[in-house]
Order: structure tokens, then sequence, then C-alpha cells
């Protein structure tokens, strides 16, 4: 069975993406760190000019999953409304 991933097509992608970021504690150099991204790529996201790839979300899921009922409440706030 394939998983399909958080929409990545969603317009409050960067609002996701910085509140998890902050939620876990971490600057945008950190969370870039552990995505394996620059630092500019995350304040793209974040923007709204960019938007993360399939894999980048993958992994973004999964931060959020393992910060347990806080990560699962942020998905969904903004992908399940």
């Amino acid at each position: 069975m394939v998983r399909k991933t958080l929409a990545r097509n969603q317009p409050e992608v960067g609002k996701f993406l910085r509140e998890l970021r902050i939620l876990a504690g971490l600057t945008q150099e950190q969370f870039a760190s552990f995505l394996g991204v620059t630092y500019s790529t995350i304040n793209r996201w974040e923007n709204g000019h960019t938007r993360p790839m399939p894999l980048a979300m993958q992994k973004i899921e999964e931060i959020a999953k393992d910060m347990g009922e806080q990560g699962e409440n942020l998905i969904v706030k903004y992908y399940l409304k």
C-alpha cells in the first residue's frame, strides 16, 4: 500500500513549516540541516516562494508525527480542515 504524504500544493505550507519548526525548537539552519537542504531553501519554503519536493515533505511529515499530539494537531490544522 502506498502512503499519501501531505499535500504539497496547499497554500499554507509555509505557515505549517514555520509553526512545526518553531514547535520543534529549531532554527531555520537546524531544520535545514536535519532535512538535508540549505537555510535559504527553508527560508523560501516558509515565505511561500517555493514548495518542498515530495521527499522533503515525507521527512517533514515524519517529524510532525514523531512530535506526537502536537505534530498531529498541526497536520489537522493545516491539511485536514
